[in-house]
């Protein structure tokens, strides 16, 4: 609902003049339903979420990638533990394994503290976030038929209290995959940003927010903005005539803020000619 009120009062001096306007307009916040099929008019809440949550949304993978290199592994788990309890489907598309040899279907990587997945032997353990299994021509030592996913990186891989594998894995010397800085921070990021759907990047959004950086929440009831001008005005021409055009020059600003909170001023600057 728009609300609009406008008004002016002005003196006049021979054939110049200067008024005072003033406006009002009053605009209502509309809300979406958890659906997305309709939207209301009603106070409506934001949640003002800080730089990891606004890289997934945004998909910013390189910077998503520099943030979580600077969270601790702690705080990973805090919110892989999140993701897992409230949306499983979320924690089945991060970091899940792959086969290391594409004909054996046992051979996905295990995740575990250490990378030893080797192309002469069946071992299949990875500490690398997607990380994949032995690529030996044969059975995997530990036969390993489906995906491992985010929670078995944090349980197995990240030790439950993340004290080790974050940002970076650790691979043994003849390992397959070998360890690179920040690896793990840069496989994890790919995941949010390339995996999920939109609406599952909101959602991790809001449990990074919650569960690692914070989030300042706000309620906005509508937003407002009144303006004011003082107008010099000056007939153009006065003799003769039963009509007579003038022109006006404004300046003033305009006080734009959100309704019960705050609010900021903006100049502006109105030029305008009319018939009297």
């Amino acid at each position: 609902m728009l609300v609009a009120m406008e008004g002016s009062v002005g003196y006049g001096i021979g054939g110049a003049r200067v008024e005072l306007e003033i406006g009002y307009e009053r605009f209502k916040t509309k809300g979406i339903r958890d659906s997305g099929s309709k939207e209301d008019e009603a106070d409506t809440v934001y949640l003002l979420a800080k730089e990891l949550a606004y890289d997934v949304v945004t998909g910013q993978t390189d910077k998503l990638t520099a943030a979580l290199a600077k969270t601790s592994g702690k705080d990973i788990v805090q919110f892989a533990k999140a993701v897992g309890v409230s949306h499983p489907n979320i924690d089945g598309k991060v970091c899940r394994t792959k086969r290391g040899h594409t004909s054996q279907i046992s051979t996905h990587g295990i995740y575990a503290g250490e990378t030893n997945a080797k192309s002469s032997a069946g071992h299949g353990e990875t500490a690398l976030c997607g990380g994949h299994g032995s690529t030996a021509n044969g059975a995997q030592t530990q036969a390993q038929n489906t995906p491992q996913v985010f929670r078995d990186f944090v349980k197995a891989t990240l030790l439950v209290d993340g004290s080790k594998n974050w940002p970076t894995s650790t691979a043994a010397a003849d390992a397959v995959q070998k360890a690179t800085p920040n690896d793990n921070a840069t496989a994890v990021a790919r995941d949010l940003v390339q995996e999920l759907t939109p609406e599952e990047k909101t959602i991790v959004a809001g449990l990074l927010a919650k569960t690692i950086e914070g989030g300042e929440v706000v309620e906005i009831r509508a937003v407002s903005s009144t303006s004011v001008m003082v107008n010099a005005c000056y007939d153009l021409l006065s003799e003769g005539l039963g009509v007579v055009p003038y022109a006006c020059v404004g300046l003033g600003g305009n006080f734009v803020g959100v309704v019960d909170e705050y609010s900021t001023i903006r100049p502006s600057l109105t030029l305008y000619a009319r018939r009297k």
